[in-house]
């Protein structure tokens, strides 16, 4: 036997039991891949029921279209003509030549403008409940995208306190070299310790509001909220979304909510039509089978019958004018809705702005007063000419200048999402990945 044909054998069994082993390590190689939001935005949309609601909701409205326009059934009919029930042929079916029995088949026939109008009504109510998608689609990005940000900028707090507690121990050691120098109160030493607390205080209250915004997050993107340990990694870096506020203004009129008004007036349309429909004429058809006695023979009788659509100005006028109002109503619904998202995008544009200049003013000037102060404050308490309490105080102004920042941050973050998924181009996917936003 050929030395390489043994060495294949012998490893086969090797290879049955490896094989399991690597796919679970490729797979959790693949679970540990960082969540970016575009990401988080395709897997929401996957697991979204409102969005299989949605589906849902158009496959019944395109089931019910389908006999939308088609004439009714027809209807068979049998029954007695001219049966005496006195005199000396009552009771006797075949005694009087008139005496028939019938049967026969009718059908109904509305007119073709009603028939029109069903099949526009059915039409439309699928352009409406198509029109919802986008709207839920919307929704759903929105409430993802605010929720990978308050996730992601709430980790950047909580590890900034690593560097706080860090900066904490260093301050601490300084403290004693002051107090061994003879230059310090010995009550000076418990002052680190409780700034150490107040960290650890604060600490606590973002790793509570973490734990509520990834259970947010999960919400979103389906997974089990039972499960925290399934919690993904989100990237190391923020998406970039790039806010042109002239681009917004002239994306408007396509909000969703907007453009399914598009949709409401073609079903109010319809509806219309079929009001007036009612003005015309509908006709049934009747063919029937007489049968006489023997002696008198058989007959056929086809009849046609035209309903009289009278009195139309009480039973069809107030019909077509609720429709005419109806059509009215929805096209004062667009303008009230035109003009609140013109206000809220105007709003959140103003807020835009307005923490973009004061996230650059934190970054460009608070933050390095603060961290000056801080310097210079330490610097005089190790001269002996400050009080540590003023160091303190320096320190605390830097550290919350530090989370303003992150807040700030967030907030700017969750504005530019709001308007770009809002007023932005739909039709488009960002490039998600790489710098801060913009």
């Amino acid at each position: 036997m050929s030395p390489f044909l043994i060495h294949r054998v012998s490893i086969r069994p090797v290879l049955r039991y490896l094989l399991p082993v690597v796919l679970v390590f490729i797979t959790g190689l693949a679970d540990a891949v960082p969540l970016s939001l575009d990401a988080a935005l395709t897997l929401a949309e996957q697991n979204a029921p409102e969005l299989i609601a949605n589906h849902a909701q158009i496959d019944t409205a395109q089931s019910t279209s389908i006999p939308a326009g088609a004439l009714p059934n027809p209807k068979v009919f049998a029954g007695l003509d001219n049966f005496p029930v006195t005199g000396a042929e009552a009771g006797q079916l075949t005694r009087d030549n008139m005496t028939m029995q019938k049967i026969g088949i009718m059908q109904d026939t509305p007119n073709a403008a009603k028939r029109r109008a069903q099949i526009d009504i059915s039409q439309a109510s699928i352009e409406v409940a198509t029109a919802q998608l986008p709207i839920t689609r919307l929704k759903i990005r929105e409430n993802t995208a605010t929720a990978w940000f308050n996730r992601y900028y709430l980790e950047r707090k909580v590890a900034l306190f690593d560097t706080l507690f860090n900066e904490n121990q260093r301050l601490a050691q300084a403290v004693h070299a002051q107090i061994a120098a003879g230059r310090g109160s010995v009550t000076d030493g418990l002052l680190p310790k409780q700034e150490a607390a107040q960290l650890a205080d604060q600490r606590d209250d973002l790793q509570r509001d973490l734990s509520k915004a990834k259970a947010a997050l999960r919400r979103y993107l389906g997974i089990d909220s039972t499960a925290p340990s399934s919690d993904p990694i989100l990237t190391p870096d923020a998406p970039a979304l790039t806010i042109d506020a002239e681009h917004l203004h002239q994306h408007l009129h396509h909000h969703p909510e907007l453009q399914a008004f598009a949709a409401e007036s073609q079903l109010a349309d319809a509806k219309l039509a079929a009001a007036r429909s009612l003005k015309k004429s509908d006709m049934s058809v009747e063919f029937g089978y007489l049968h006489r006695a023997p002696q008198f023979g058989d007959m056929i009788a086809v009849q046609l019958t035209y309903e009289l659509p009278i009195f139309s100005a009480h039973r069809v006028d107030p019909l077509i004018m609720a429709a005419q109002s109806e059509q009215a109503q929805i096209d004062a619904q667009r303008e009230v809705m035109l003009r609140e998202h013109a206000h809220m995008l105007e709003n959140d544009l103003a807020d835009y702005t307005a923490l973009s200049q004061q996230l650059d003013r934190a970054n460009h000037i608070s933050l390095p007063l603060a961290q000056q102060k801080v310097d210079l404050q330490l610097a005089s308490y190790q001269a002996g000419k400050a009080d540590l309490s003023m160091v303190l105080t320096a320190r605390r102004e830097w550290i919350e200048q530090q989370l303003k920042i992150i807040t700030l941050e967030n907030m700017r973050a969750v504005t530019a999402a709001q308007l770009y998924y809002s007023y932005g181009d739909m039709t488009t996917t960002p490039d998600l990945q790489g710098a801060n936003i913009q």
